[in-house]
C-alpha cells in the first residue's frame, strides 16, 4: 500500500500539501495527522485519494506510539512524509510563558524528529520528505528566539539527513517561506511587543506548488518569493550582529 503521511493538515501548509500530493502522487492513501479531527474528517470529502485521519496532539511525548504501532500493523511504503506541524510565539522570552515555550521545542524539533525517525523504516528509494521550516531559521530573531532557534534545528537537520540518505535514494528538503496567509498569526501574536513587518503575505498554494517543484530539481532548501530569496543570501554574507540590530530597531527595542 503506498500512503503519504502529512502532519499538522488541519489547516495552512500542511492541508495544501494534502490537496496538491493528492493531485501529483499516485497513492493508496493519504495518512493525515493534527489535533482536530473534525478538519481532518472534511478533507474525505474534497480529497480523491482515500484518507485516513489520525487526530494526534504531537506535544504529547507519547503521540508517535500511536503512529508507530499503526505503521508496524500495516507496514505501507511511505513514498512521501510532510512534516508540517509547528506553531510558533512572538514576544520577548522571559514574558511568555515556559509552557508555551516547551511546546514550540517539543512540536517544531521533537515531534518533526520523532515522527522522521517512525517513518523512515517504512521508505524505500525515490521516496521525498518535506520538513516545513522557515525564514527566521536563517538568523537569530530576538523576540521570536525560541521559534527561530527550533526552525534552524529544521533546517540543519534536513541538509544533514538529507546526504545521509543519499544512498537509500530518499531526499529530504526543508521548505522555509517568509509570510505566509494562514492560522499561524492567529496564535502566534499574543499581544503588541513584537511588531510584524512584511513586504508582503505569500499563499500556502504559492509555497507548497514551488517545493514540489523544487523537490524534483533536487534542492535541499525551498524558498518561494523574490524578497525572502534576497533575505536568505544575505543572511549568508550579513554578520548576524547587525542583522539582529536592523530586526530591533524596526521593533523600536
Amino acid at each position: 500500500m503506498k500512503i503519504a503521511i502529512i502532519t499538522g493538515a488541519s489547516s495552512g501548509i500542511g492541508r495544501e500539501f494534502v490537496k496538491q500530493i493528492d493531485c501529483t502522487e499516485k497513492l493508496d492513501e493519504i495518512w493525515v495527522i493534527a489535533r482536530r479531527g473534525e478538519r481532518l474528517e472534511e478533507l474525505k470529502s474534497i480529497i480523491k485519494t482515500r484518507i485516513r485521519a489520525i487526530s494526534l496532539d504531537l506535544t504529547d511525548e507519547h503521540s508517535d506510539e500511536e503512529l508507530s504501532y499503526l505503521l508496524s500493523d500495516t507496514s505501507p511504503d511511505v513514498r512521501v512524509l510532510v512534516n508540517a506541524a509547528g506553531y510558533g510565539k512572538f514576544g520577548e522570552f522571559e514574558n511568555l510563558s515556559l509552557p508555551e515555550q516547551e511546546g514550540m521545542v517539543r512540536l517544531n524539533i521533537q515531534a518533526l524528529t520523532k515522527i522522521t525517525y517512525r517513518v523512515l523504516p517504512y521508505m524505500s528509494n525515490g521516496a521525498r520528505i518535506y520538513q516545513v521550516g522557515s525564514m527566521s531559521a536563517f538568523m537569530p530573531v530576538p523576540f521570536i528566539s525560541v521559534y527561530a532557534a527550533t526552525k534552524a534545528y529544521v533546517v540543519s537537520f534536513s541538509r544533514s539527513l538529507n546526504r545521509e540518505l543519499r544512498g537509500r535514494g530518499i531526499r529530504v528538503m526543508a521548505v522555509c517561506p517568509g509570510w505566509v496567509r494562514t492560522e499561524f498569526f492567529d496564535r502566534a501574536v499574543v499581544n503588541d511587543d513584537v511588531v510584524v513587518y512584511y513586504n508582503k503575505f505569500y499563499t500556502p498554494e504559492q509555497v507548497v506548488s514551488l517545493a514540489i517543484k523544487d523537490m524534483k530539481k533536487g534542492k535541499q532548501v525551498s524558498v518561494y518569493g523574490a524578497s525572502v530569496k534576497l533575505f536568505v543570501f544575505l543572511m549568508k554574507i550579513m554578520p548576524h550582529k547587525f542583522a539582529m540590530w536592523v530586526w530591533c530597531k524596526q521593533q523600536k527595542k
